[in-house]
């Protein structure tokens, strides 16, 4: 008799290895057929606006904007697959070397602001919903749900330029804009962290409020056991799935919110990169930071769902079982 031991973590993982494939695949595709939507002509940009139409014309021949489409587009997936992701029109640099000089800025704001989406939603959603157990304090909690509803609603750049005008014009106290020292990554990772703050705190506030009325809360709290140890050993691993999930989807988000928080704070990131790519028709910069950025979002996701499954081995069997 054999002793057959299976598990579900092979078939679930190949699932997780193609989607995140498709989803790359998508990418390459949207990327290379946007692009062509962009107005206006590099050649003539790059050429310059009183150039002859002859010169026009030898310009976008060196840039290969003169060959069919497919042909462009097969010499654009064969350079992604090797890892090549072409010239910039306008400086000559290799994409893969603007992208290498520019992640490192957007990675560190967007990280800095996940940490702080994390820490500090986590306590506030958890303390309002202690507070405001079994209908206590309603005020506050209309207050903080009349709160987060404004200030999540309110745009990137508005944040960014609100708070330029109180912390660096009014107060003094932090750099309007560049790279200046570390000073200079409080406002931007505060920009971008602010919204998803309010959205995630109040997911926490709901979640926890629910689990903070479980029979088996009743008992920890029956027991006297402390307030801290309630939190951290017995509520806090039920809300980690639901934390997890919509964290992950605010980080794909904030690399997006990144490129409007960048071009308000003059950060050197991917997203000015792309913005100026775009203003100056360097498709080859735009293609390649906008896959850059999908890609890193789509493997966002794929790691959350991955770590949820290695927390809850539900989430595992539904995947399994939808698949």
């Amino acid at each position: 008799m054999k002793l057959q031991i299976s598990s579900p973590w092979p078939r679930f993982l190949l699932v997780k290895a193609l989607e995140w494939t498709s989803a790359v695949v998508a990418l390459v595709v949207l990327t290379f057929a946007v692009v062509q939507l962009v107005p206006g002509d590099p050649a003539r940009v790059i050429a310059g606006q009183d150039a002859s139409p002859a010169v026009v014309e030898a310009t976008r021949a060196q840039l290969g904007l003169d060959r069919p489409m497919l042909e462009q587009f097969r010499d654009y997936v064969l350079g992604v697959l090797r890892g090549d992701l072409g010239e910039s029109f306008r400086t000559g640099d290799a994409v893969s070397h603007v992208i290498a000089v520019r992640l490192p800025y957007t990675a560190t704001i967007a990280l800095a602001a996940m940490a702080l989406t994390l820490v500090i939603s986590l306590t506030l959603g958890f303390t309002v919903a202690g507070l405001t157990r079994g209908n206590r304090n309603r005020w506050l909690d209309s207050a903080f749900s009349w709160a987060t509803a404004g200030l999540q609603a309110l745009p990137h750049y508005v944040v960014g330029t609100l708070l330029v005008v109180l912390f660096a014009v009014t107060l003094g106290l932090l750099p309007a804009a560049g790279t200046t020292g570390p000073r200079s990554y409080i406002l931007p990772s505060v920009a971008l962290s602010l919204g998803p703050i309010c959205a995630v705190s109040r997911v926490v506030r709901r979640e926890a409020s629910a689990v903070l009325e479980q029979d088996y809360m009743r008992t920890a709290r029956g027991w006297r056991i402390g307030v801290v140890k309630q939190y951290a050993k017995y509520a806090m691993p039920n809300l980690l799935a639901s934390t997890l999930t919509l964290s992950g989807l605010i980080l794909a988000g904030m690399l997006g919110g990144a490129i409007i928080v960048e071009r308000v704070f003059a950060w050197p990131g991917l997203g000015n990169a792309v913005i100026e790519a775009i203003l100056n028709r360097d498709y080859a910069v735009t293609r390649g930071v906008i896959l850059t950025i999908g890609v890193m979002a789509v493997s966002v996701h794929t790691l959350i769902d991955i770590g949820l499954a290695l927390i809850d081995s539900r989430t595992l069997d539904a995947e399994g079982a939808s698949a």
